[in-house]
């Protein structure tokens, strides 16, 4: 099983960026725990992150046939993207839409998402945890444990 995690604007500036929020964890802690988990469950994972929401859009249109699923931090994008979400329905890939904070508890803005719809699942709030979560949910949805 193959699966592509993408991280959206600004995640490349985890573990300084707003610490309060965020945390103080880095992408590369992010990328390392997903990875992990992963090869815990018999999967290999890539890693991808862009402030730009084509290059972002270019990786999903790109993964159909390559990979099994994909989890997606769309970050700021997520409020805003209709290219990310036709990306994503068109992939006819599962994906999980993940947030490190709780989107909801945060701005009005911030409590509506283009790309959720589209996707198996939303996880958002647990931090660094939640991108293990994300693809050990993932992978229970592609073996068809939870539907």
């Amino acid at each position: 099983m193959k699966l592509l995690l993408l991280n959206g604007p600004n995640l490349r500036l985890l573990g300084t960026r707003e610490p309060d929020i965020y945390g103080r964890f880095t992408l590369a802690d992010a990328e390392r725990l997903a990875r992990e988990t992963a090869e815990r469950f018999g999967a290999t994972l890539d890693c991808f992150q862009s402030d730009v929401e084509g290059e972002l859009v270019a990786k999903i249109g790109a993964a159909r046939g390559v990979y099994d699923g994909l989890v997606i931090n769309p970050a700021a994008y997520t409020h805003t993207s209709v290219a990310l979400r036709d990306a994503i329905a068109a992939s006819e890939l599962p994906a999980v839409e993940l947030h490190i904070s709780n989107t909801h508890k945060r701005e009005a803005f911030r409590h509506v998402s283009y790309t959720a719809p589209v996707c198996v699942a939303q996880l958002m709030g647990f931090g660094l945890m939640g991108y293990a979560l994300a693809v050990e949910g993932l992978v229970a949805h592609i073996r068809g444990v939870v539907r």
